[in-house]
C-alpha cells in the first residue's frame, strides 16, 4: 500500500470515529436533557443535596481526570517508541479507571440498599441512566486498555497500533469531558441549589 493511500485510509478511519464520538454526544445530550427535566421529580424521596457526597465524587473525579493524563503519557511513549513506559502508562490508566468504576459501583449499591433505586422516582431513573451510562463506556474503555496492551506486547509499536492508541485516547478524553458535565450538572449543582 502506497504512503498516499495509508494516509488516506488512516484519515477515514479517524473521520469515522469523530461520527462515533458525535453520536455519542448526541446519547449523552439526550440523557442530560432527560435529567434536567426530571432532576426534581423526587416523588417524595430525597434529593441531590440529601443523596450525593461531594467529597466522594470529587476523589472519583480526581481518579478520571488523572488517569487522562497519563492516557496522554502513553501516547507520547508510545510516539517516541518507547514499549516499557507505554505498556506502564496504560496500566496506570487502566487502575485509575478501574478504581473509579468501583467507587461509582459502590455509590450505586449504597444508594440501592438505602432503598433509593432508580424506581423510586424519575430524578433517581435518569441519574442510574445517565451516570451508568457514563460507566459503562468507561468499563468498555477498561477493556480497550487491555486490549491496546495486549496489541502492544505482541505486535509492539508499528504505525497501526499507534493509530489505534490515539483513537482509544480520544475516546478516554471525551469520557473526561462528558463526566466534567456530569460532576458539574449533577453532583455539584445538585448538592448546591
Amino acid at each position: 500500500m502506497s504512503q498516499a493511500a495509508t494516509k488516506q485510509a488512516d484519515d477515514k478511519t479517524l473521520f469515522g470515529f469523530w461520527i462515533y464520538i458525535l453520536t455519542d454526544c448526541v446519547l449523552f445530550a439526550c440523557l442530560f436533557a432527560t435529567f434536567a427535566v426530571l432532576r426534581f421529580n423526587t416523588f417524595g424521596g430525597p434529593g441531590a443535596d440529601e443523596l450525593f457526597s461531594l467529597p466522594f465524587v470529587f476523589i472519583e473525579t480526581l481518579l478520571l481526570l488523572t488517569s487522562s493524563f497519563v492516557c496522554g503519557m502513553a501516547v507520547l511513549y508510545a510516539r517516541v517508541n518507547d514499549k516499557k513506559n507505554t505498556l506502564l502508562m496504560l496500566a496506570v490508566t487502566f487502575a485509575l479507571g478501574l478504581a473509579f468504576v468501583g467507587m461509582e459501583l459502590s455509590e450505586f449499591s449504597n444508594l440501592v440498599h438505602e432503598g433509593n433505586s432508580w424506581q423510586r422516582s424519575g430524578f433517581l431513573s435518569s441519574f442510574f441512566t445517565l451516570v451508568g451510562t457514563h460507566g459503562l463506556h468507561i468499563a468498555v474503555g477498561l477493556i480497550w486498555i487491555l486490549t491496546m496492551g495486549w496489541l502492544i506486547y505482541r505486535r509492539g509499536l508499528g504505525r497501526n497500533v499507534i493509530r489505534k492508541l490515539l483513537l482509544f485516547s480520544l475516546f478516554w478524553h471525551f469520557l473526561d469531558i462528558v463526566w466534567i458535565f456530569i460532576f458539574t450538572i449533577v453532583y455539584l449543582l445538585g448538592v448546591t441549589l
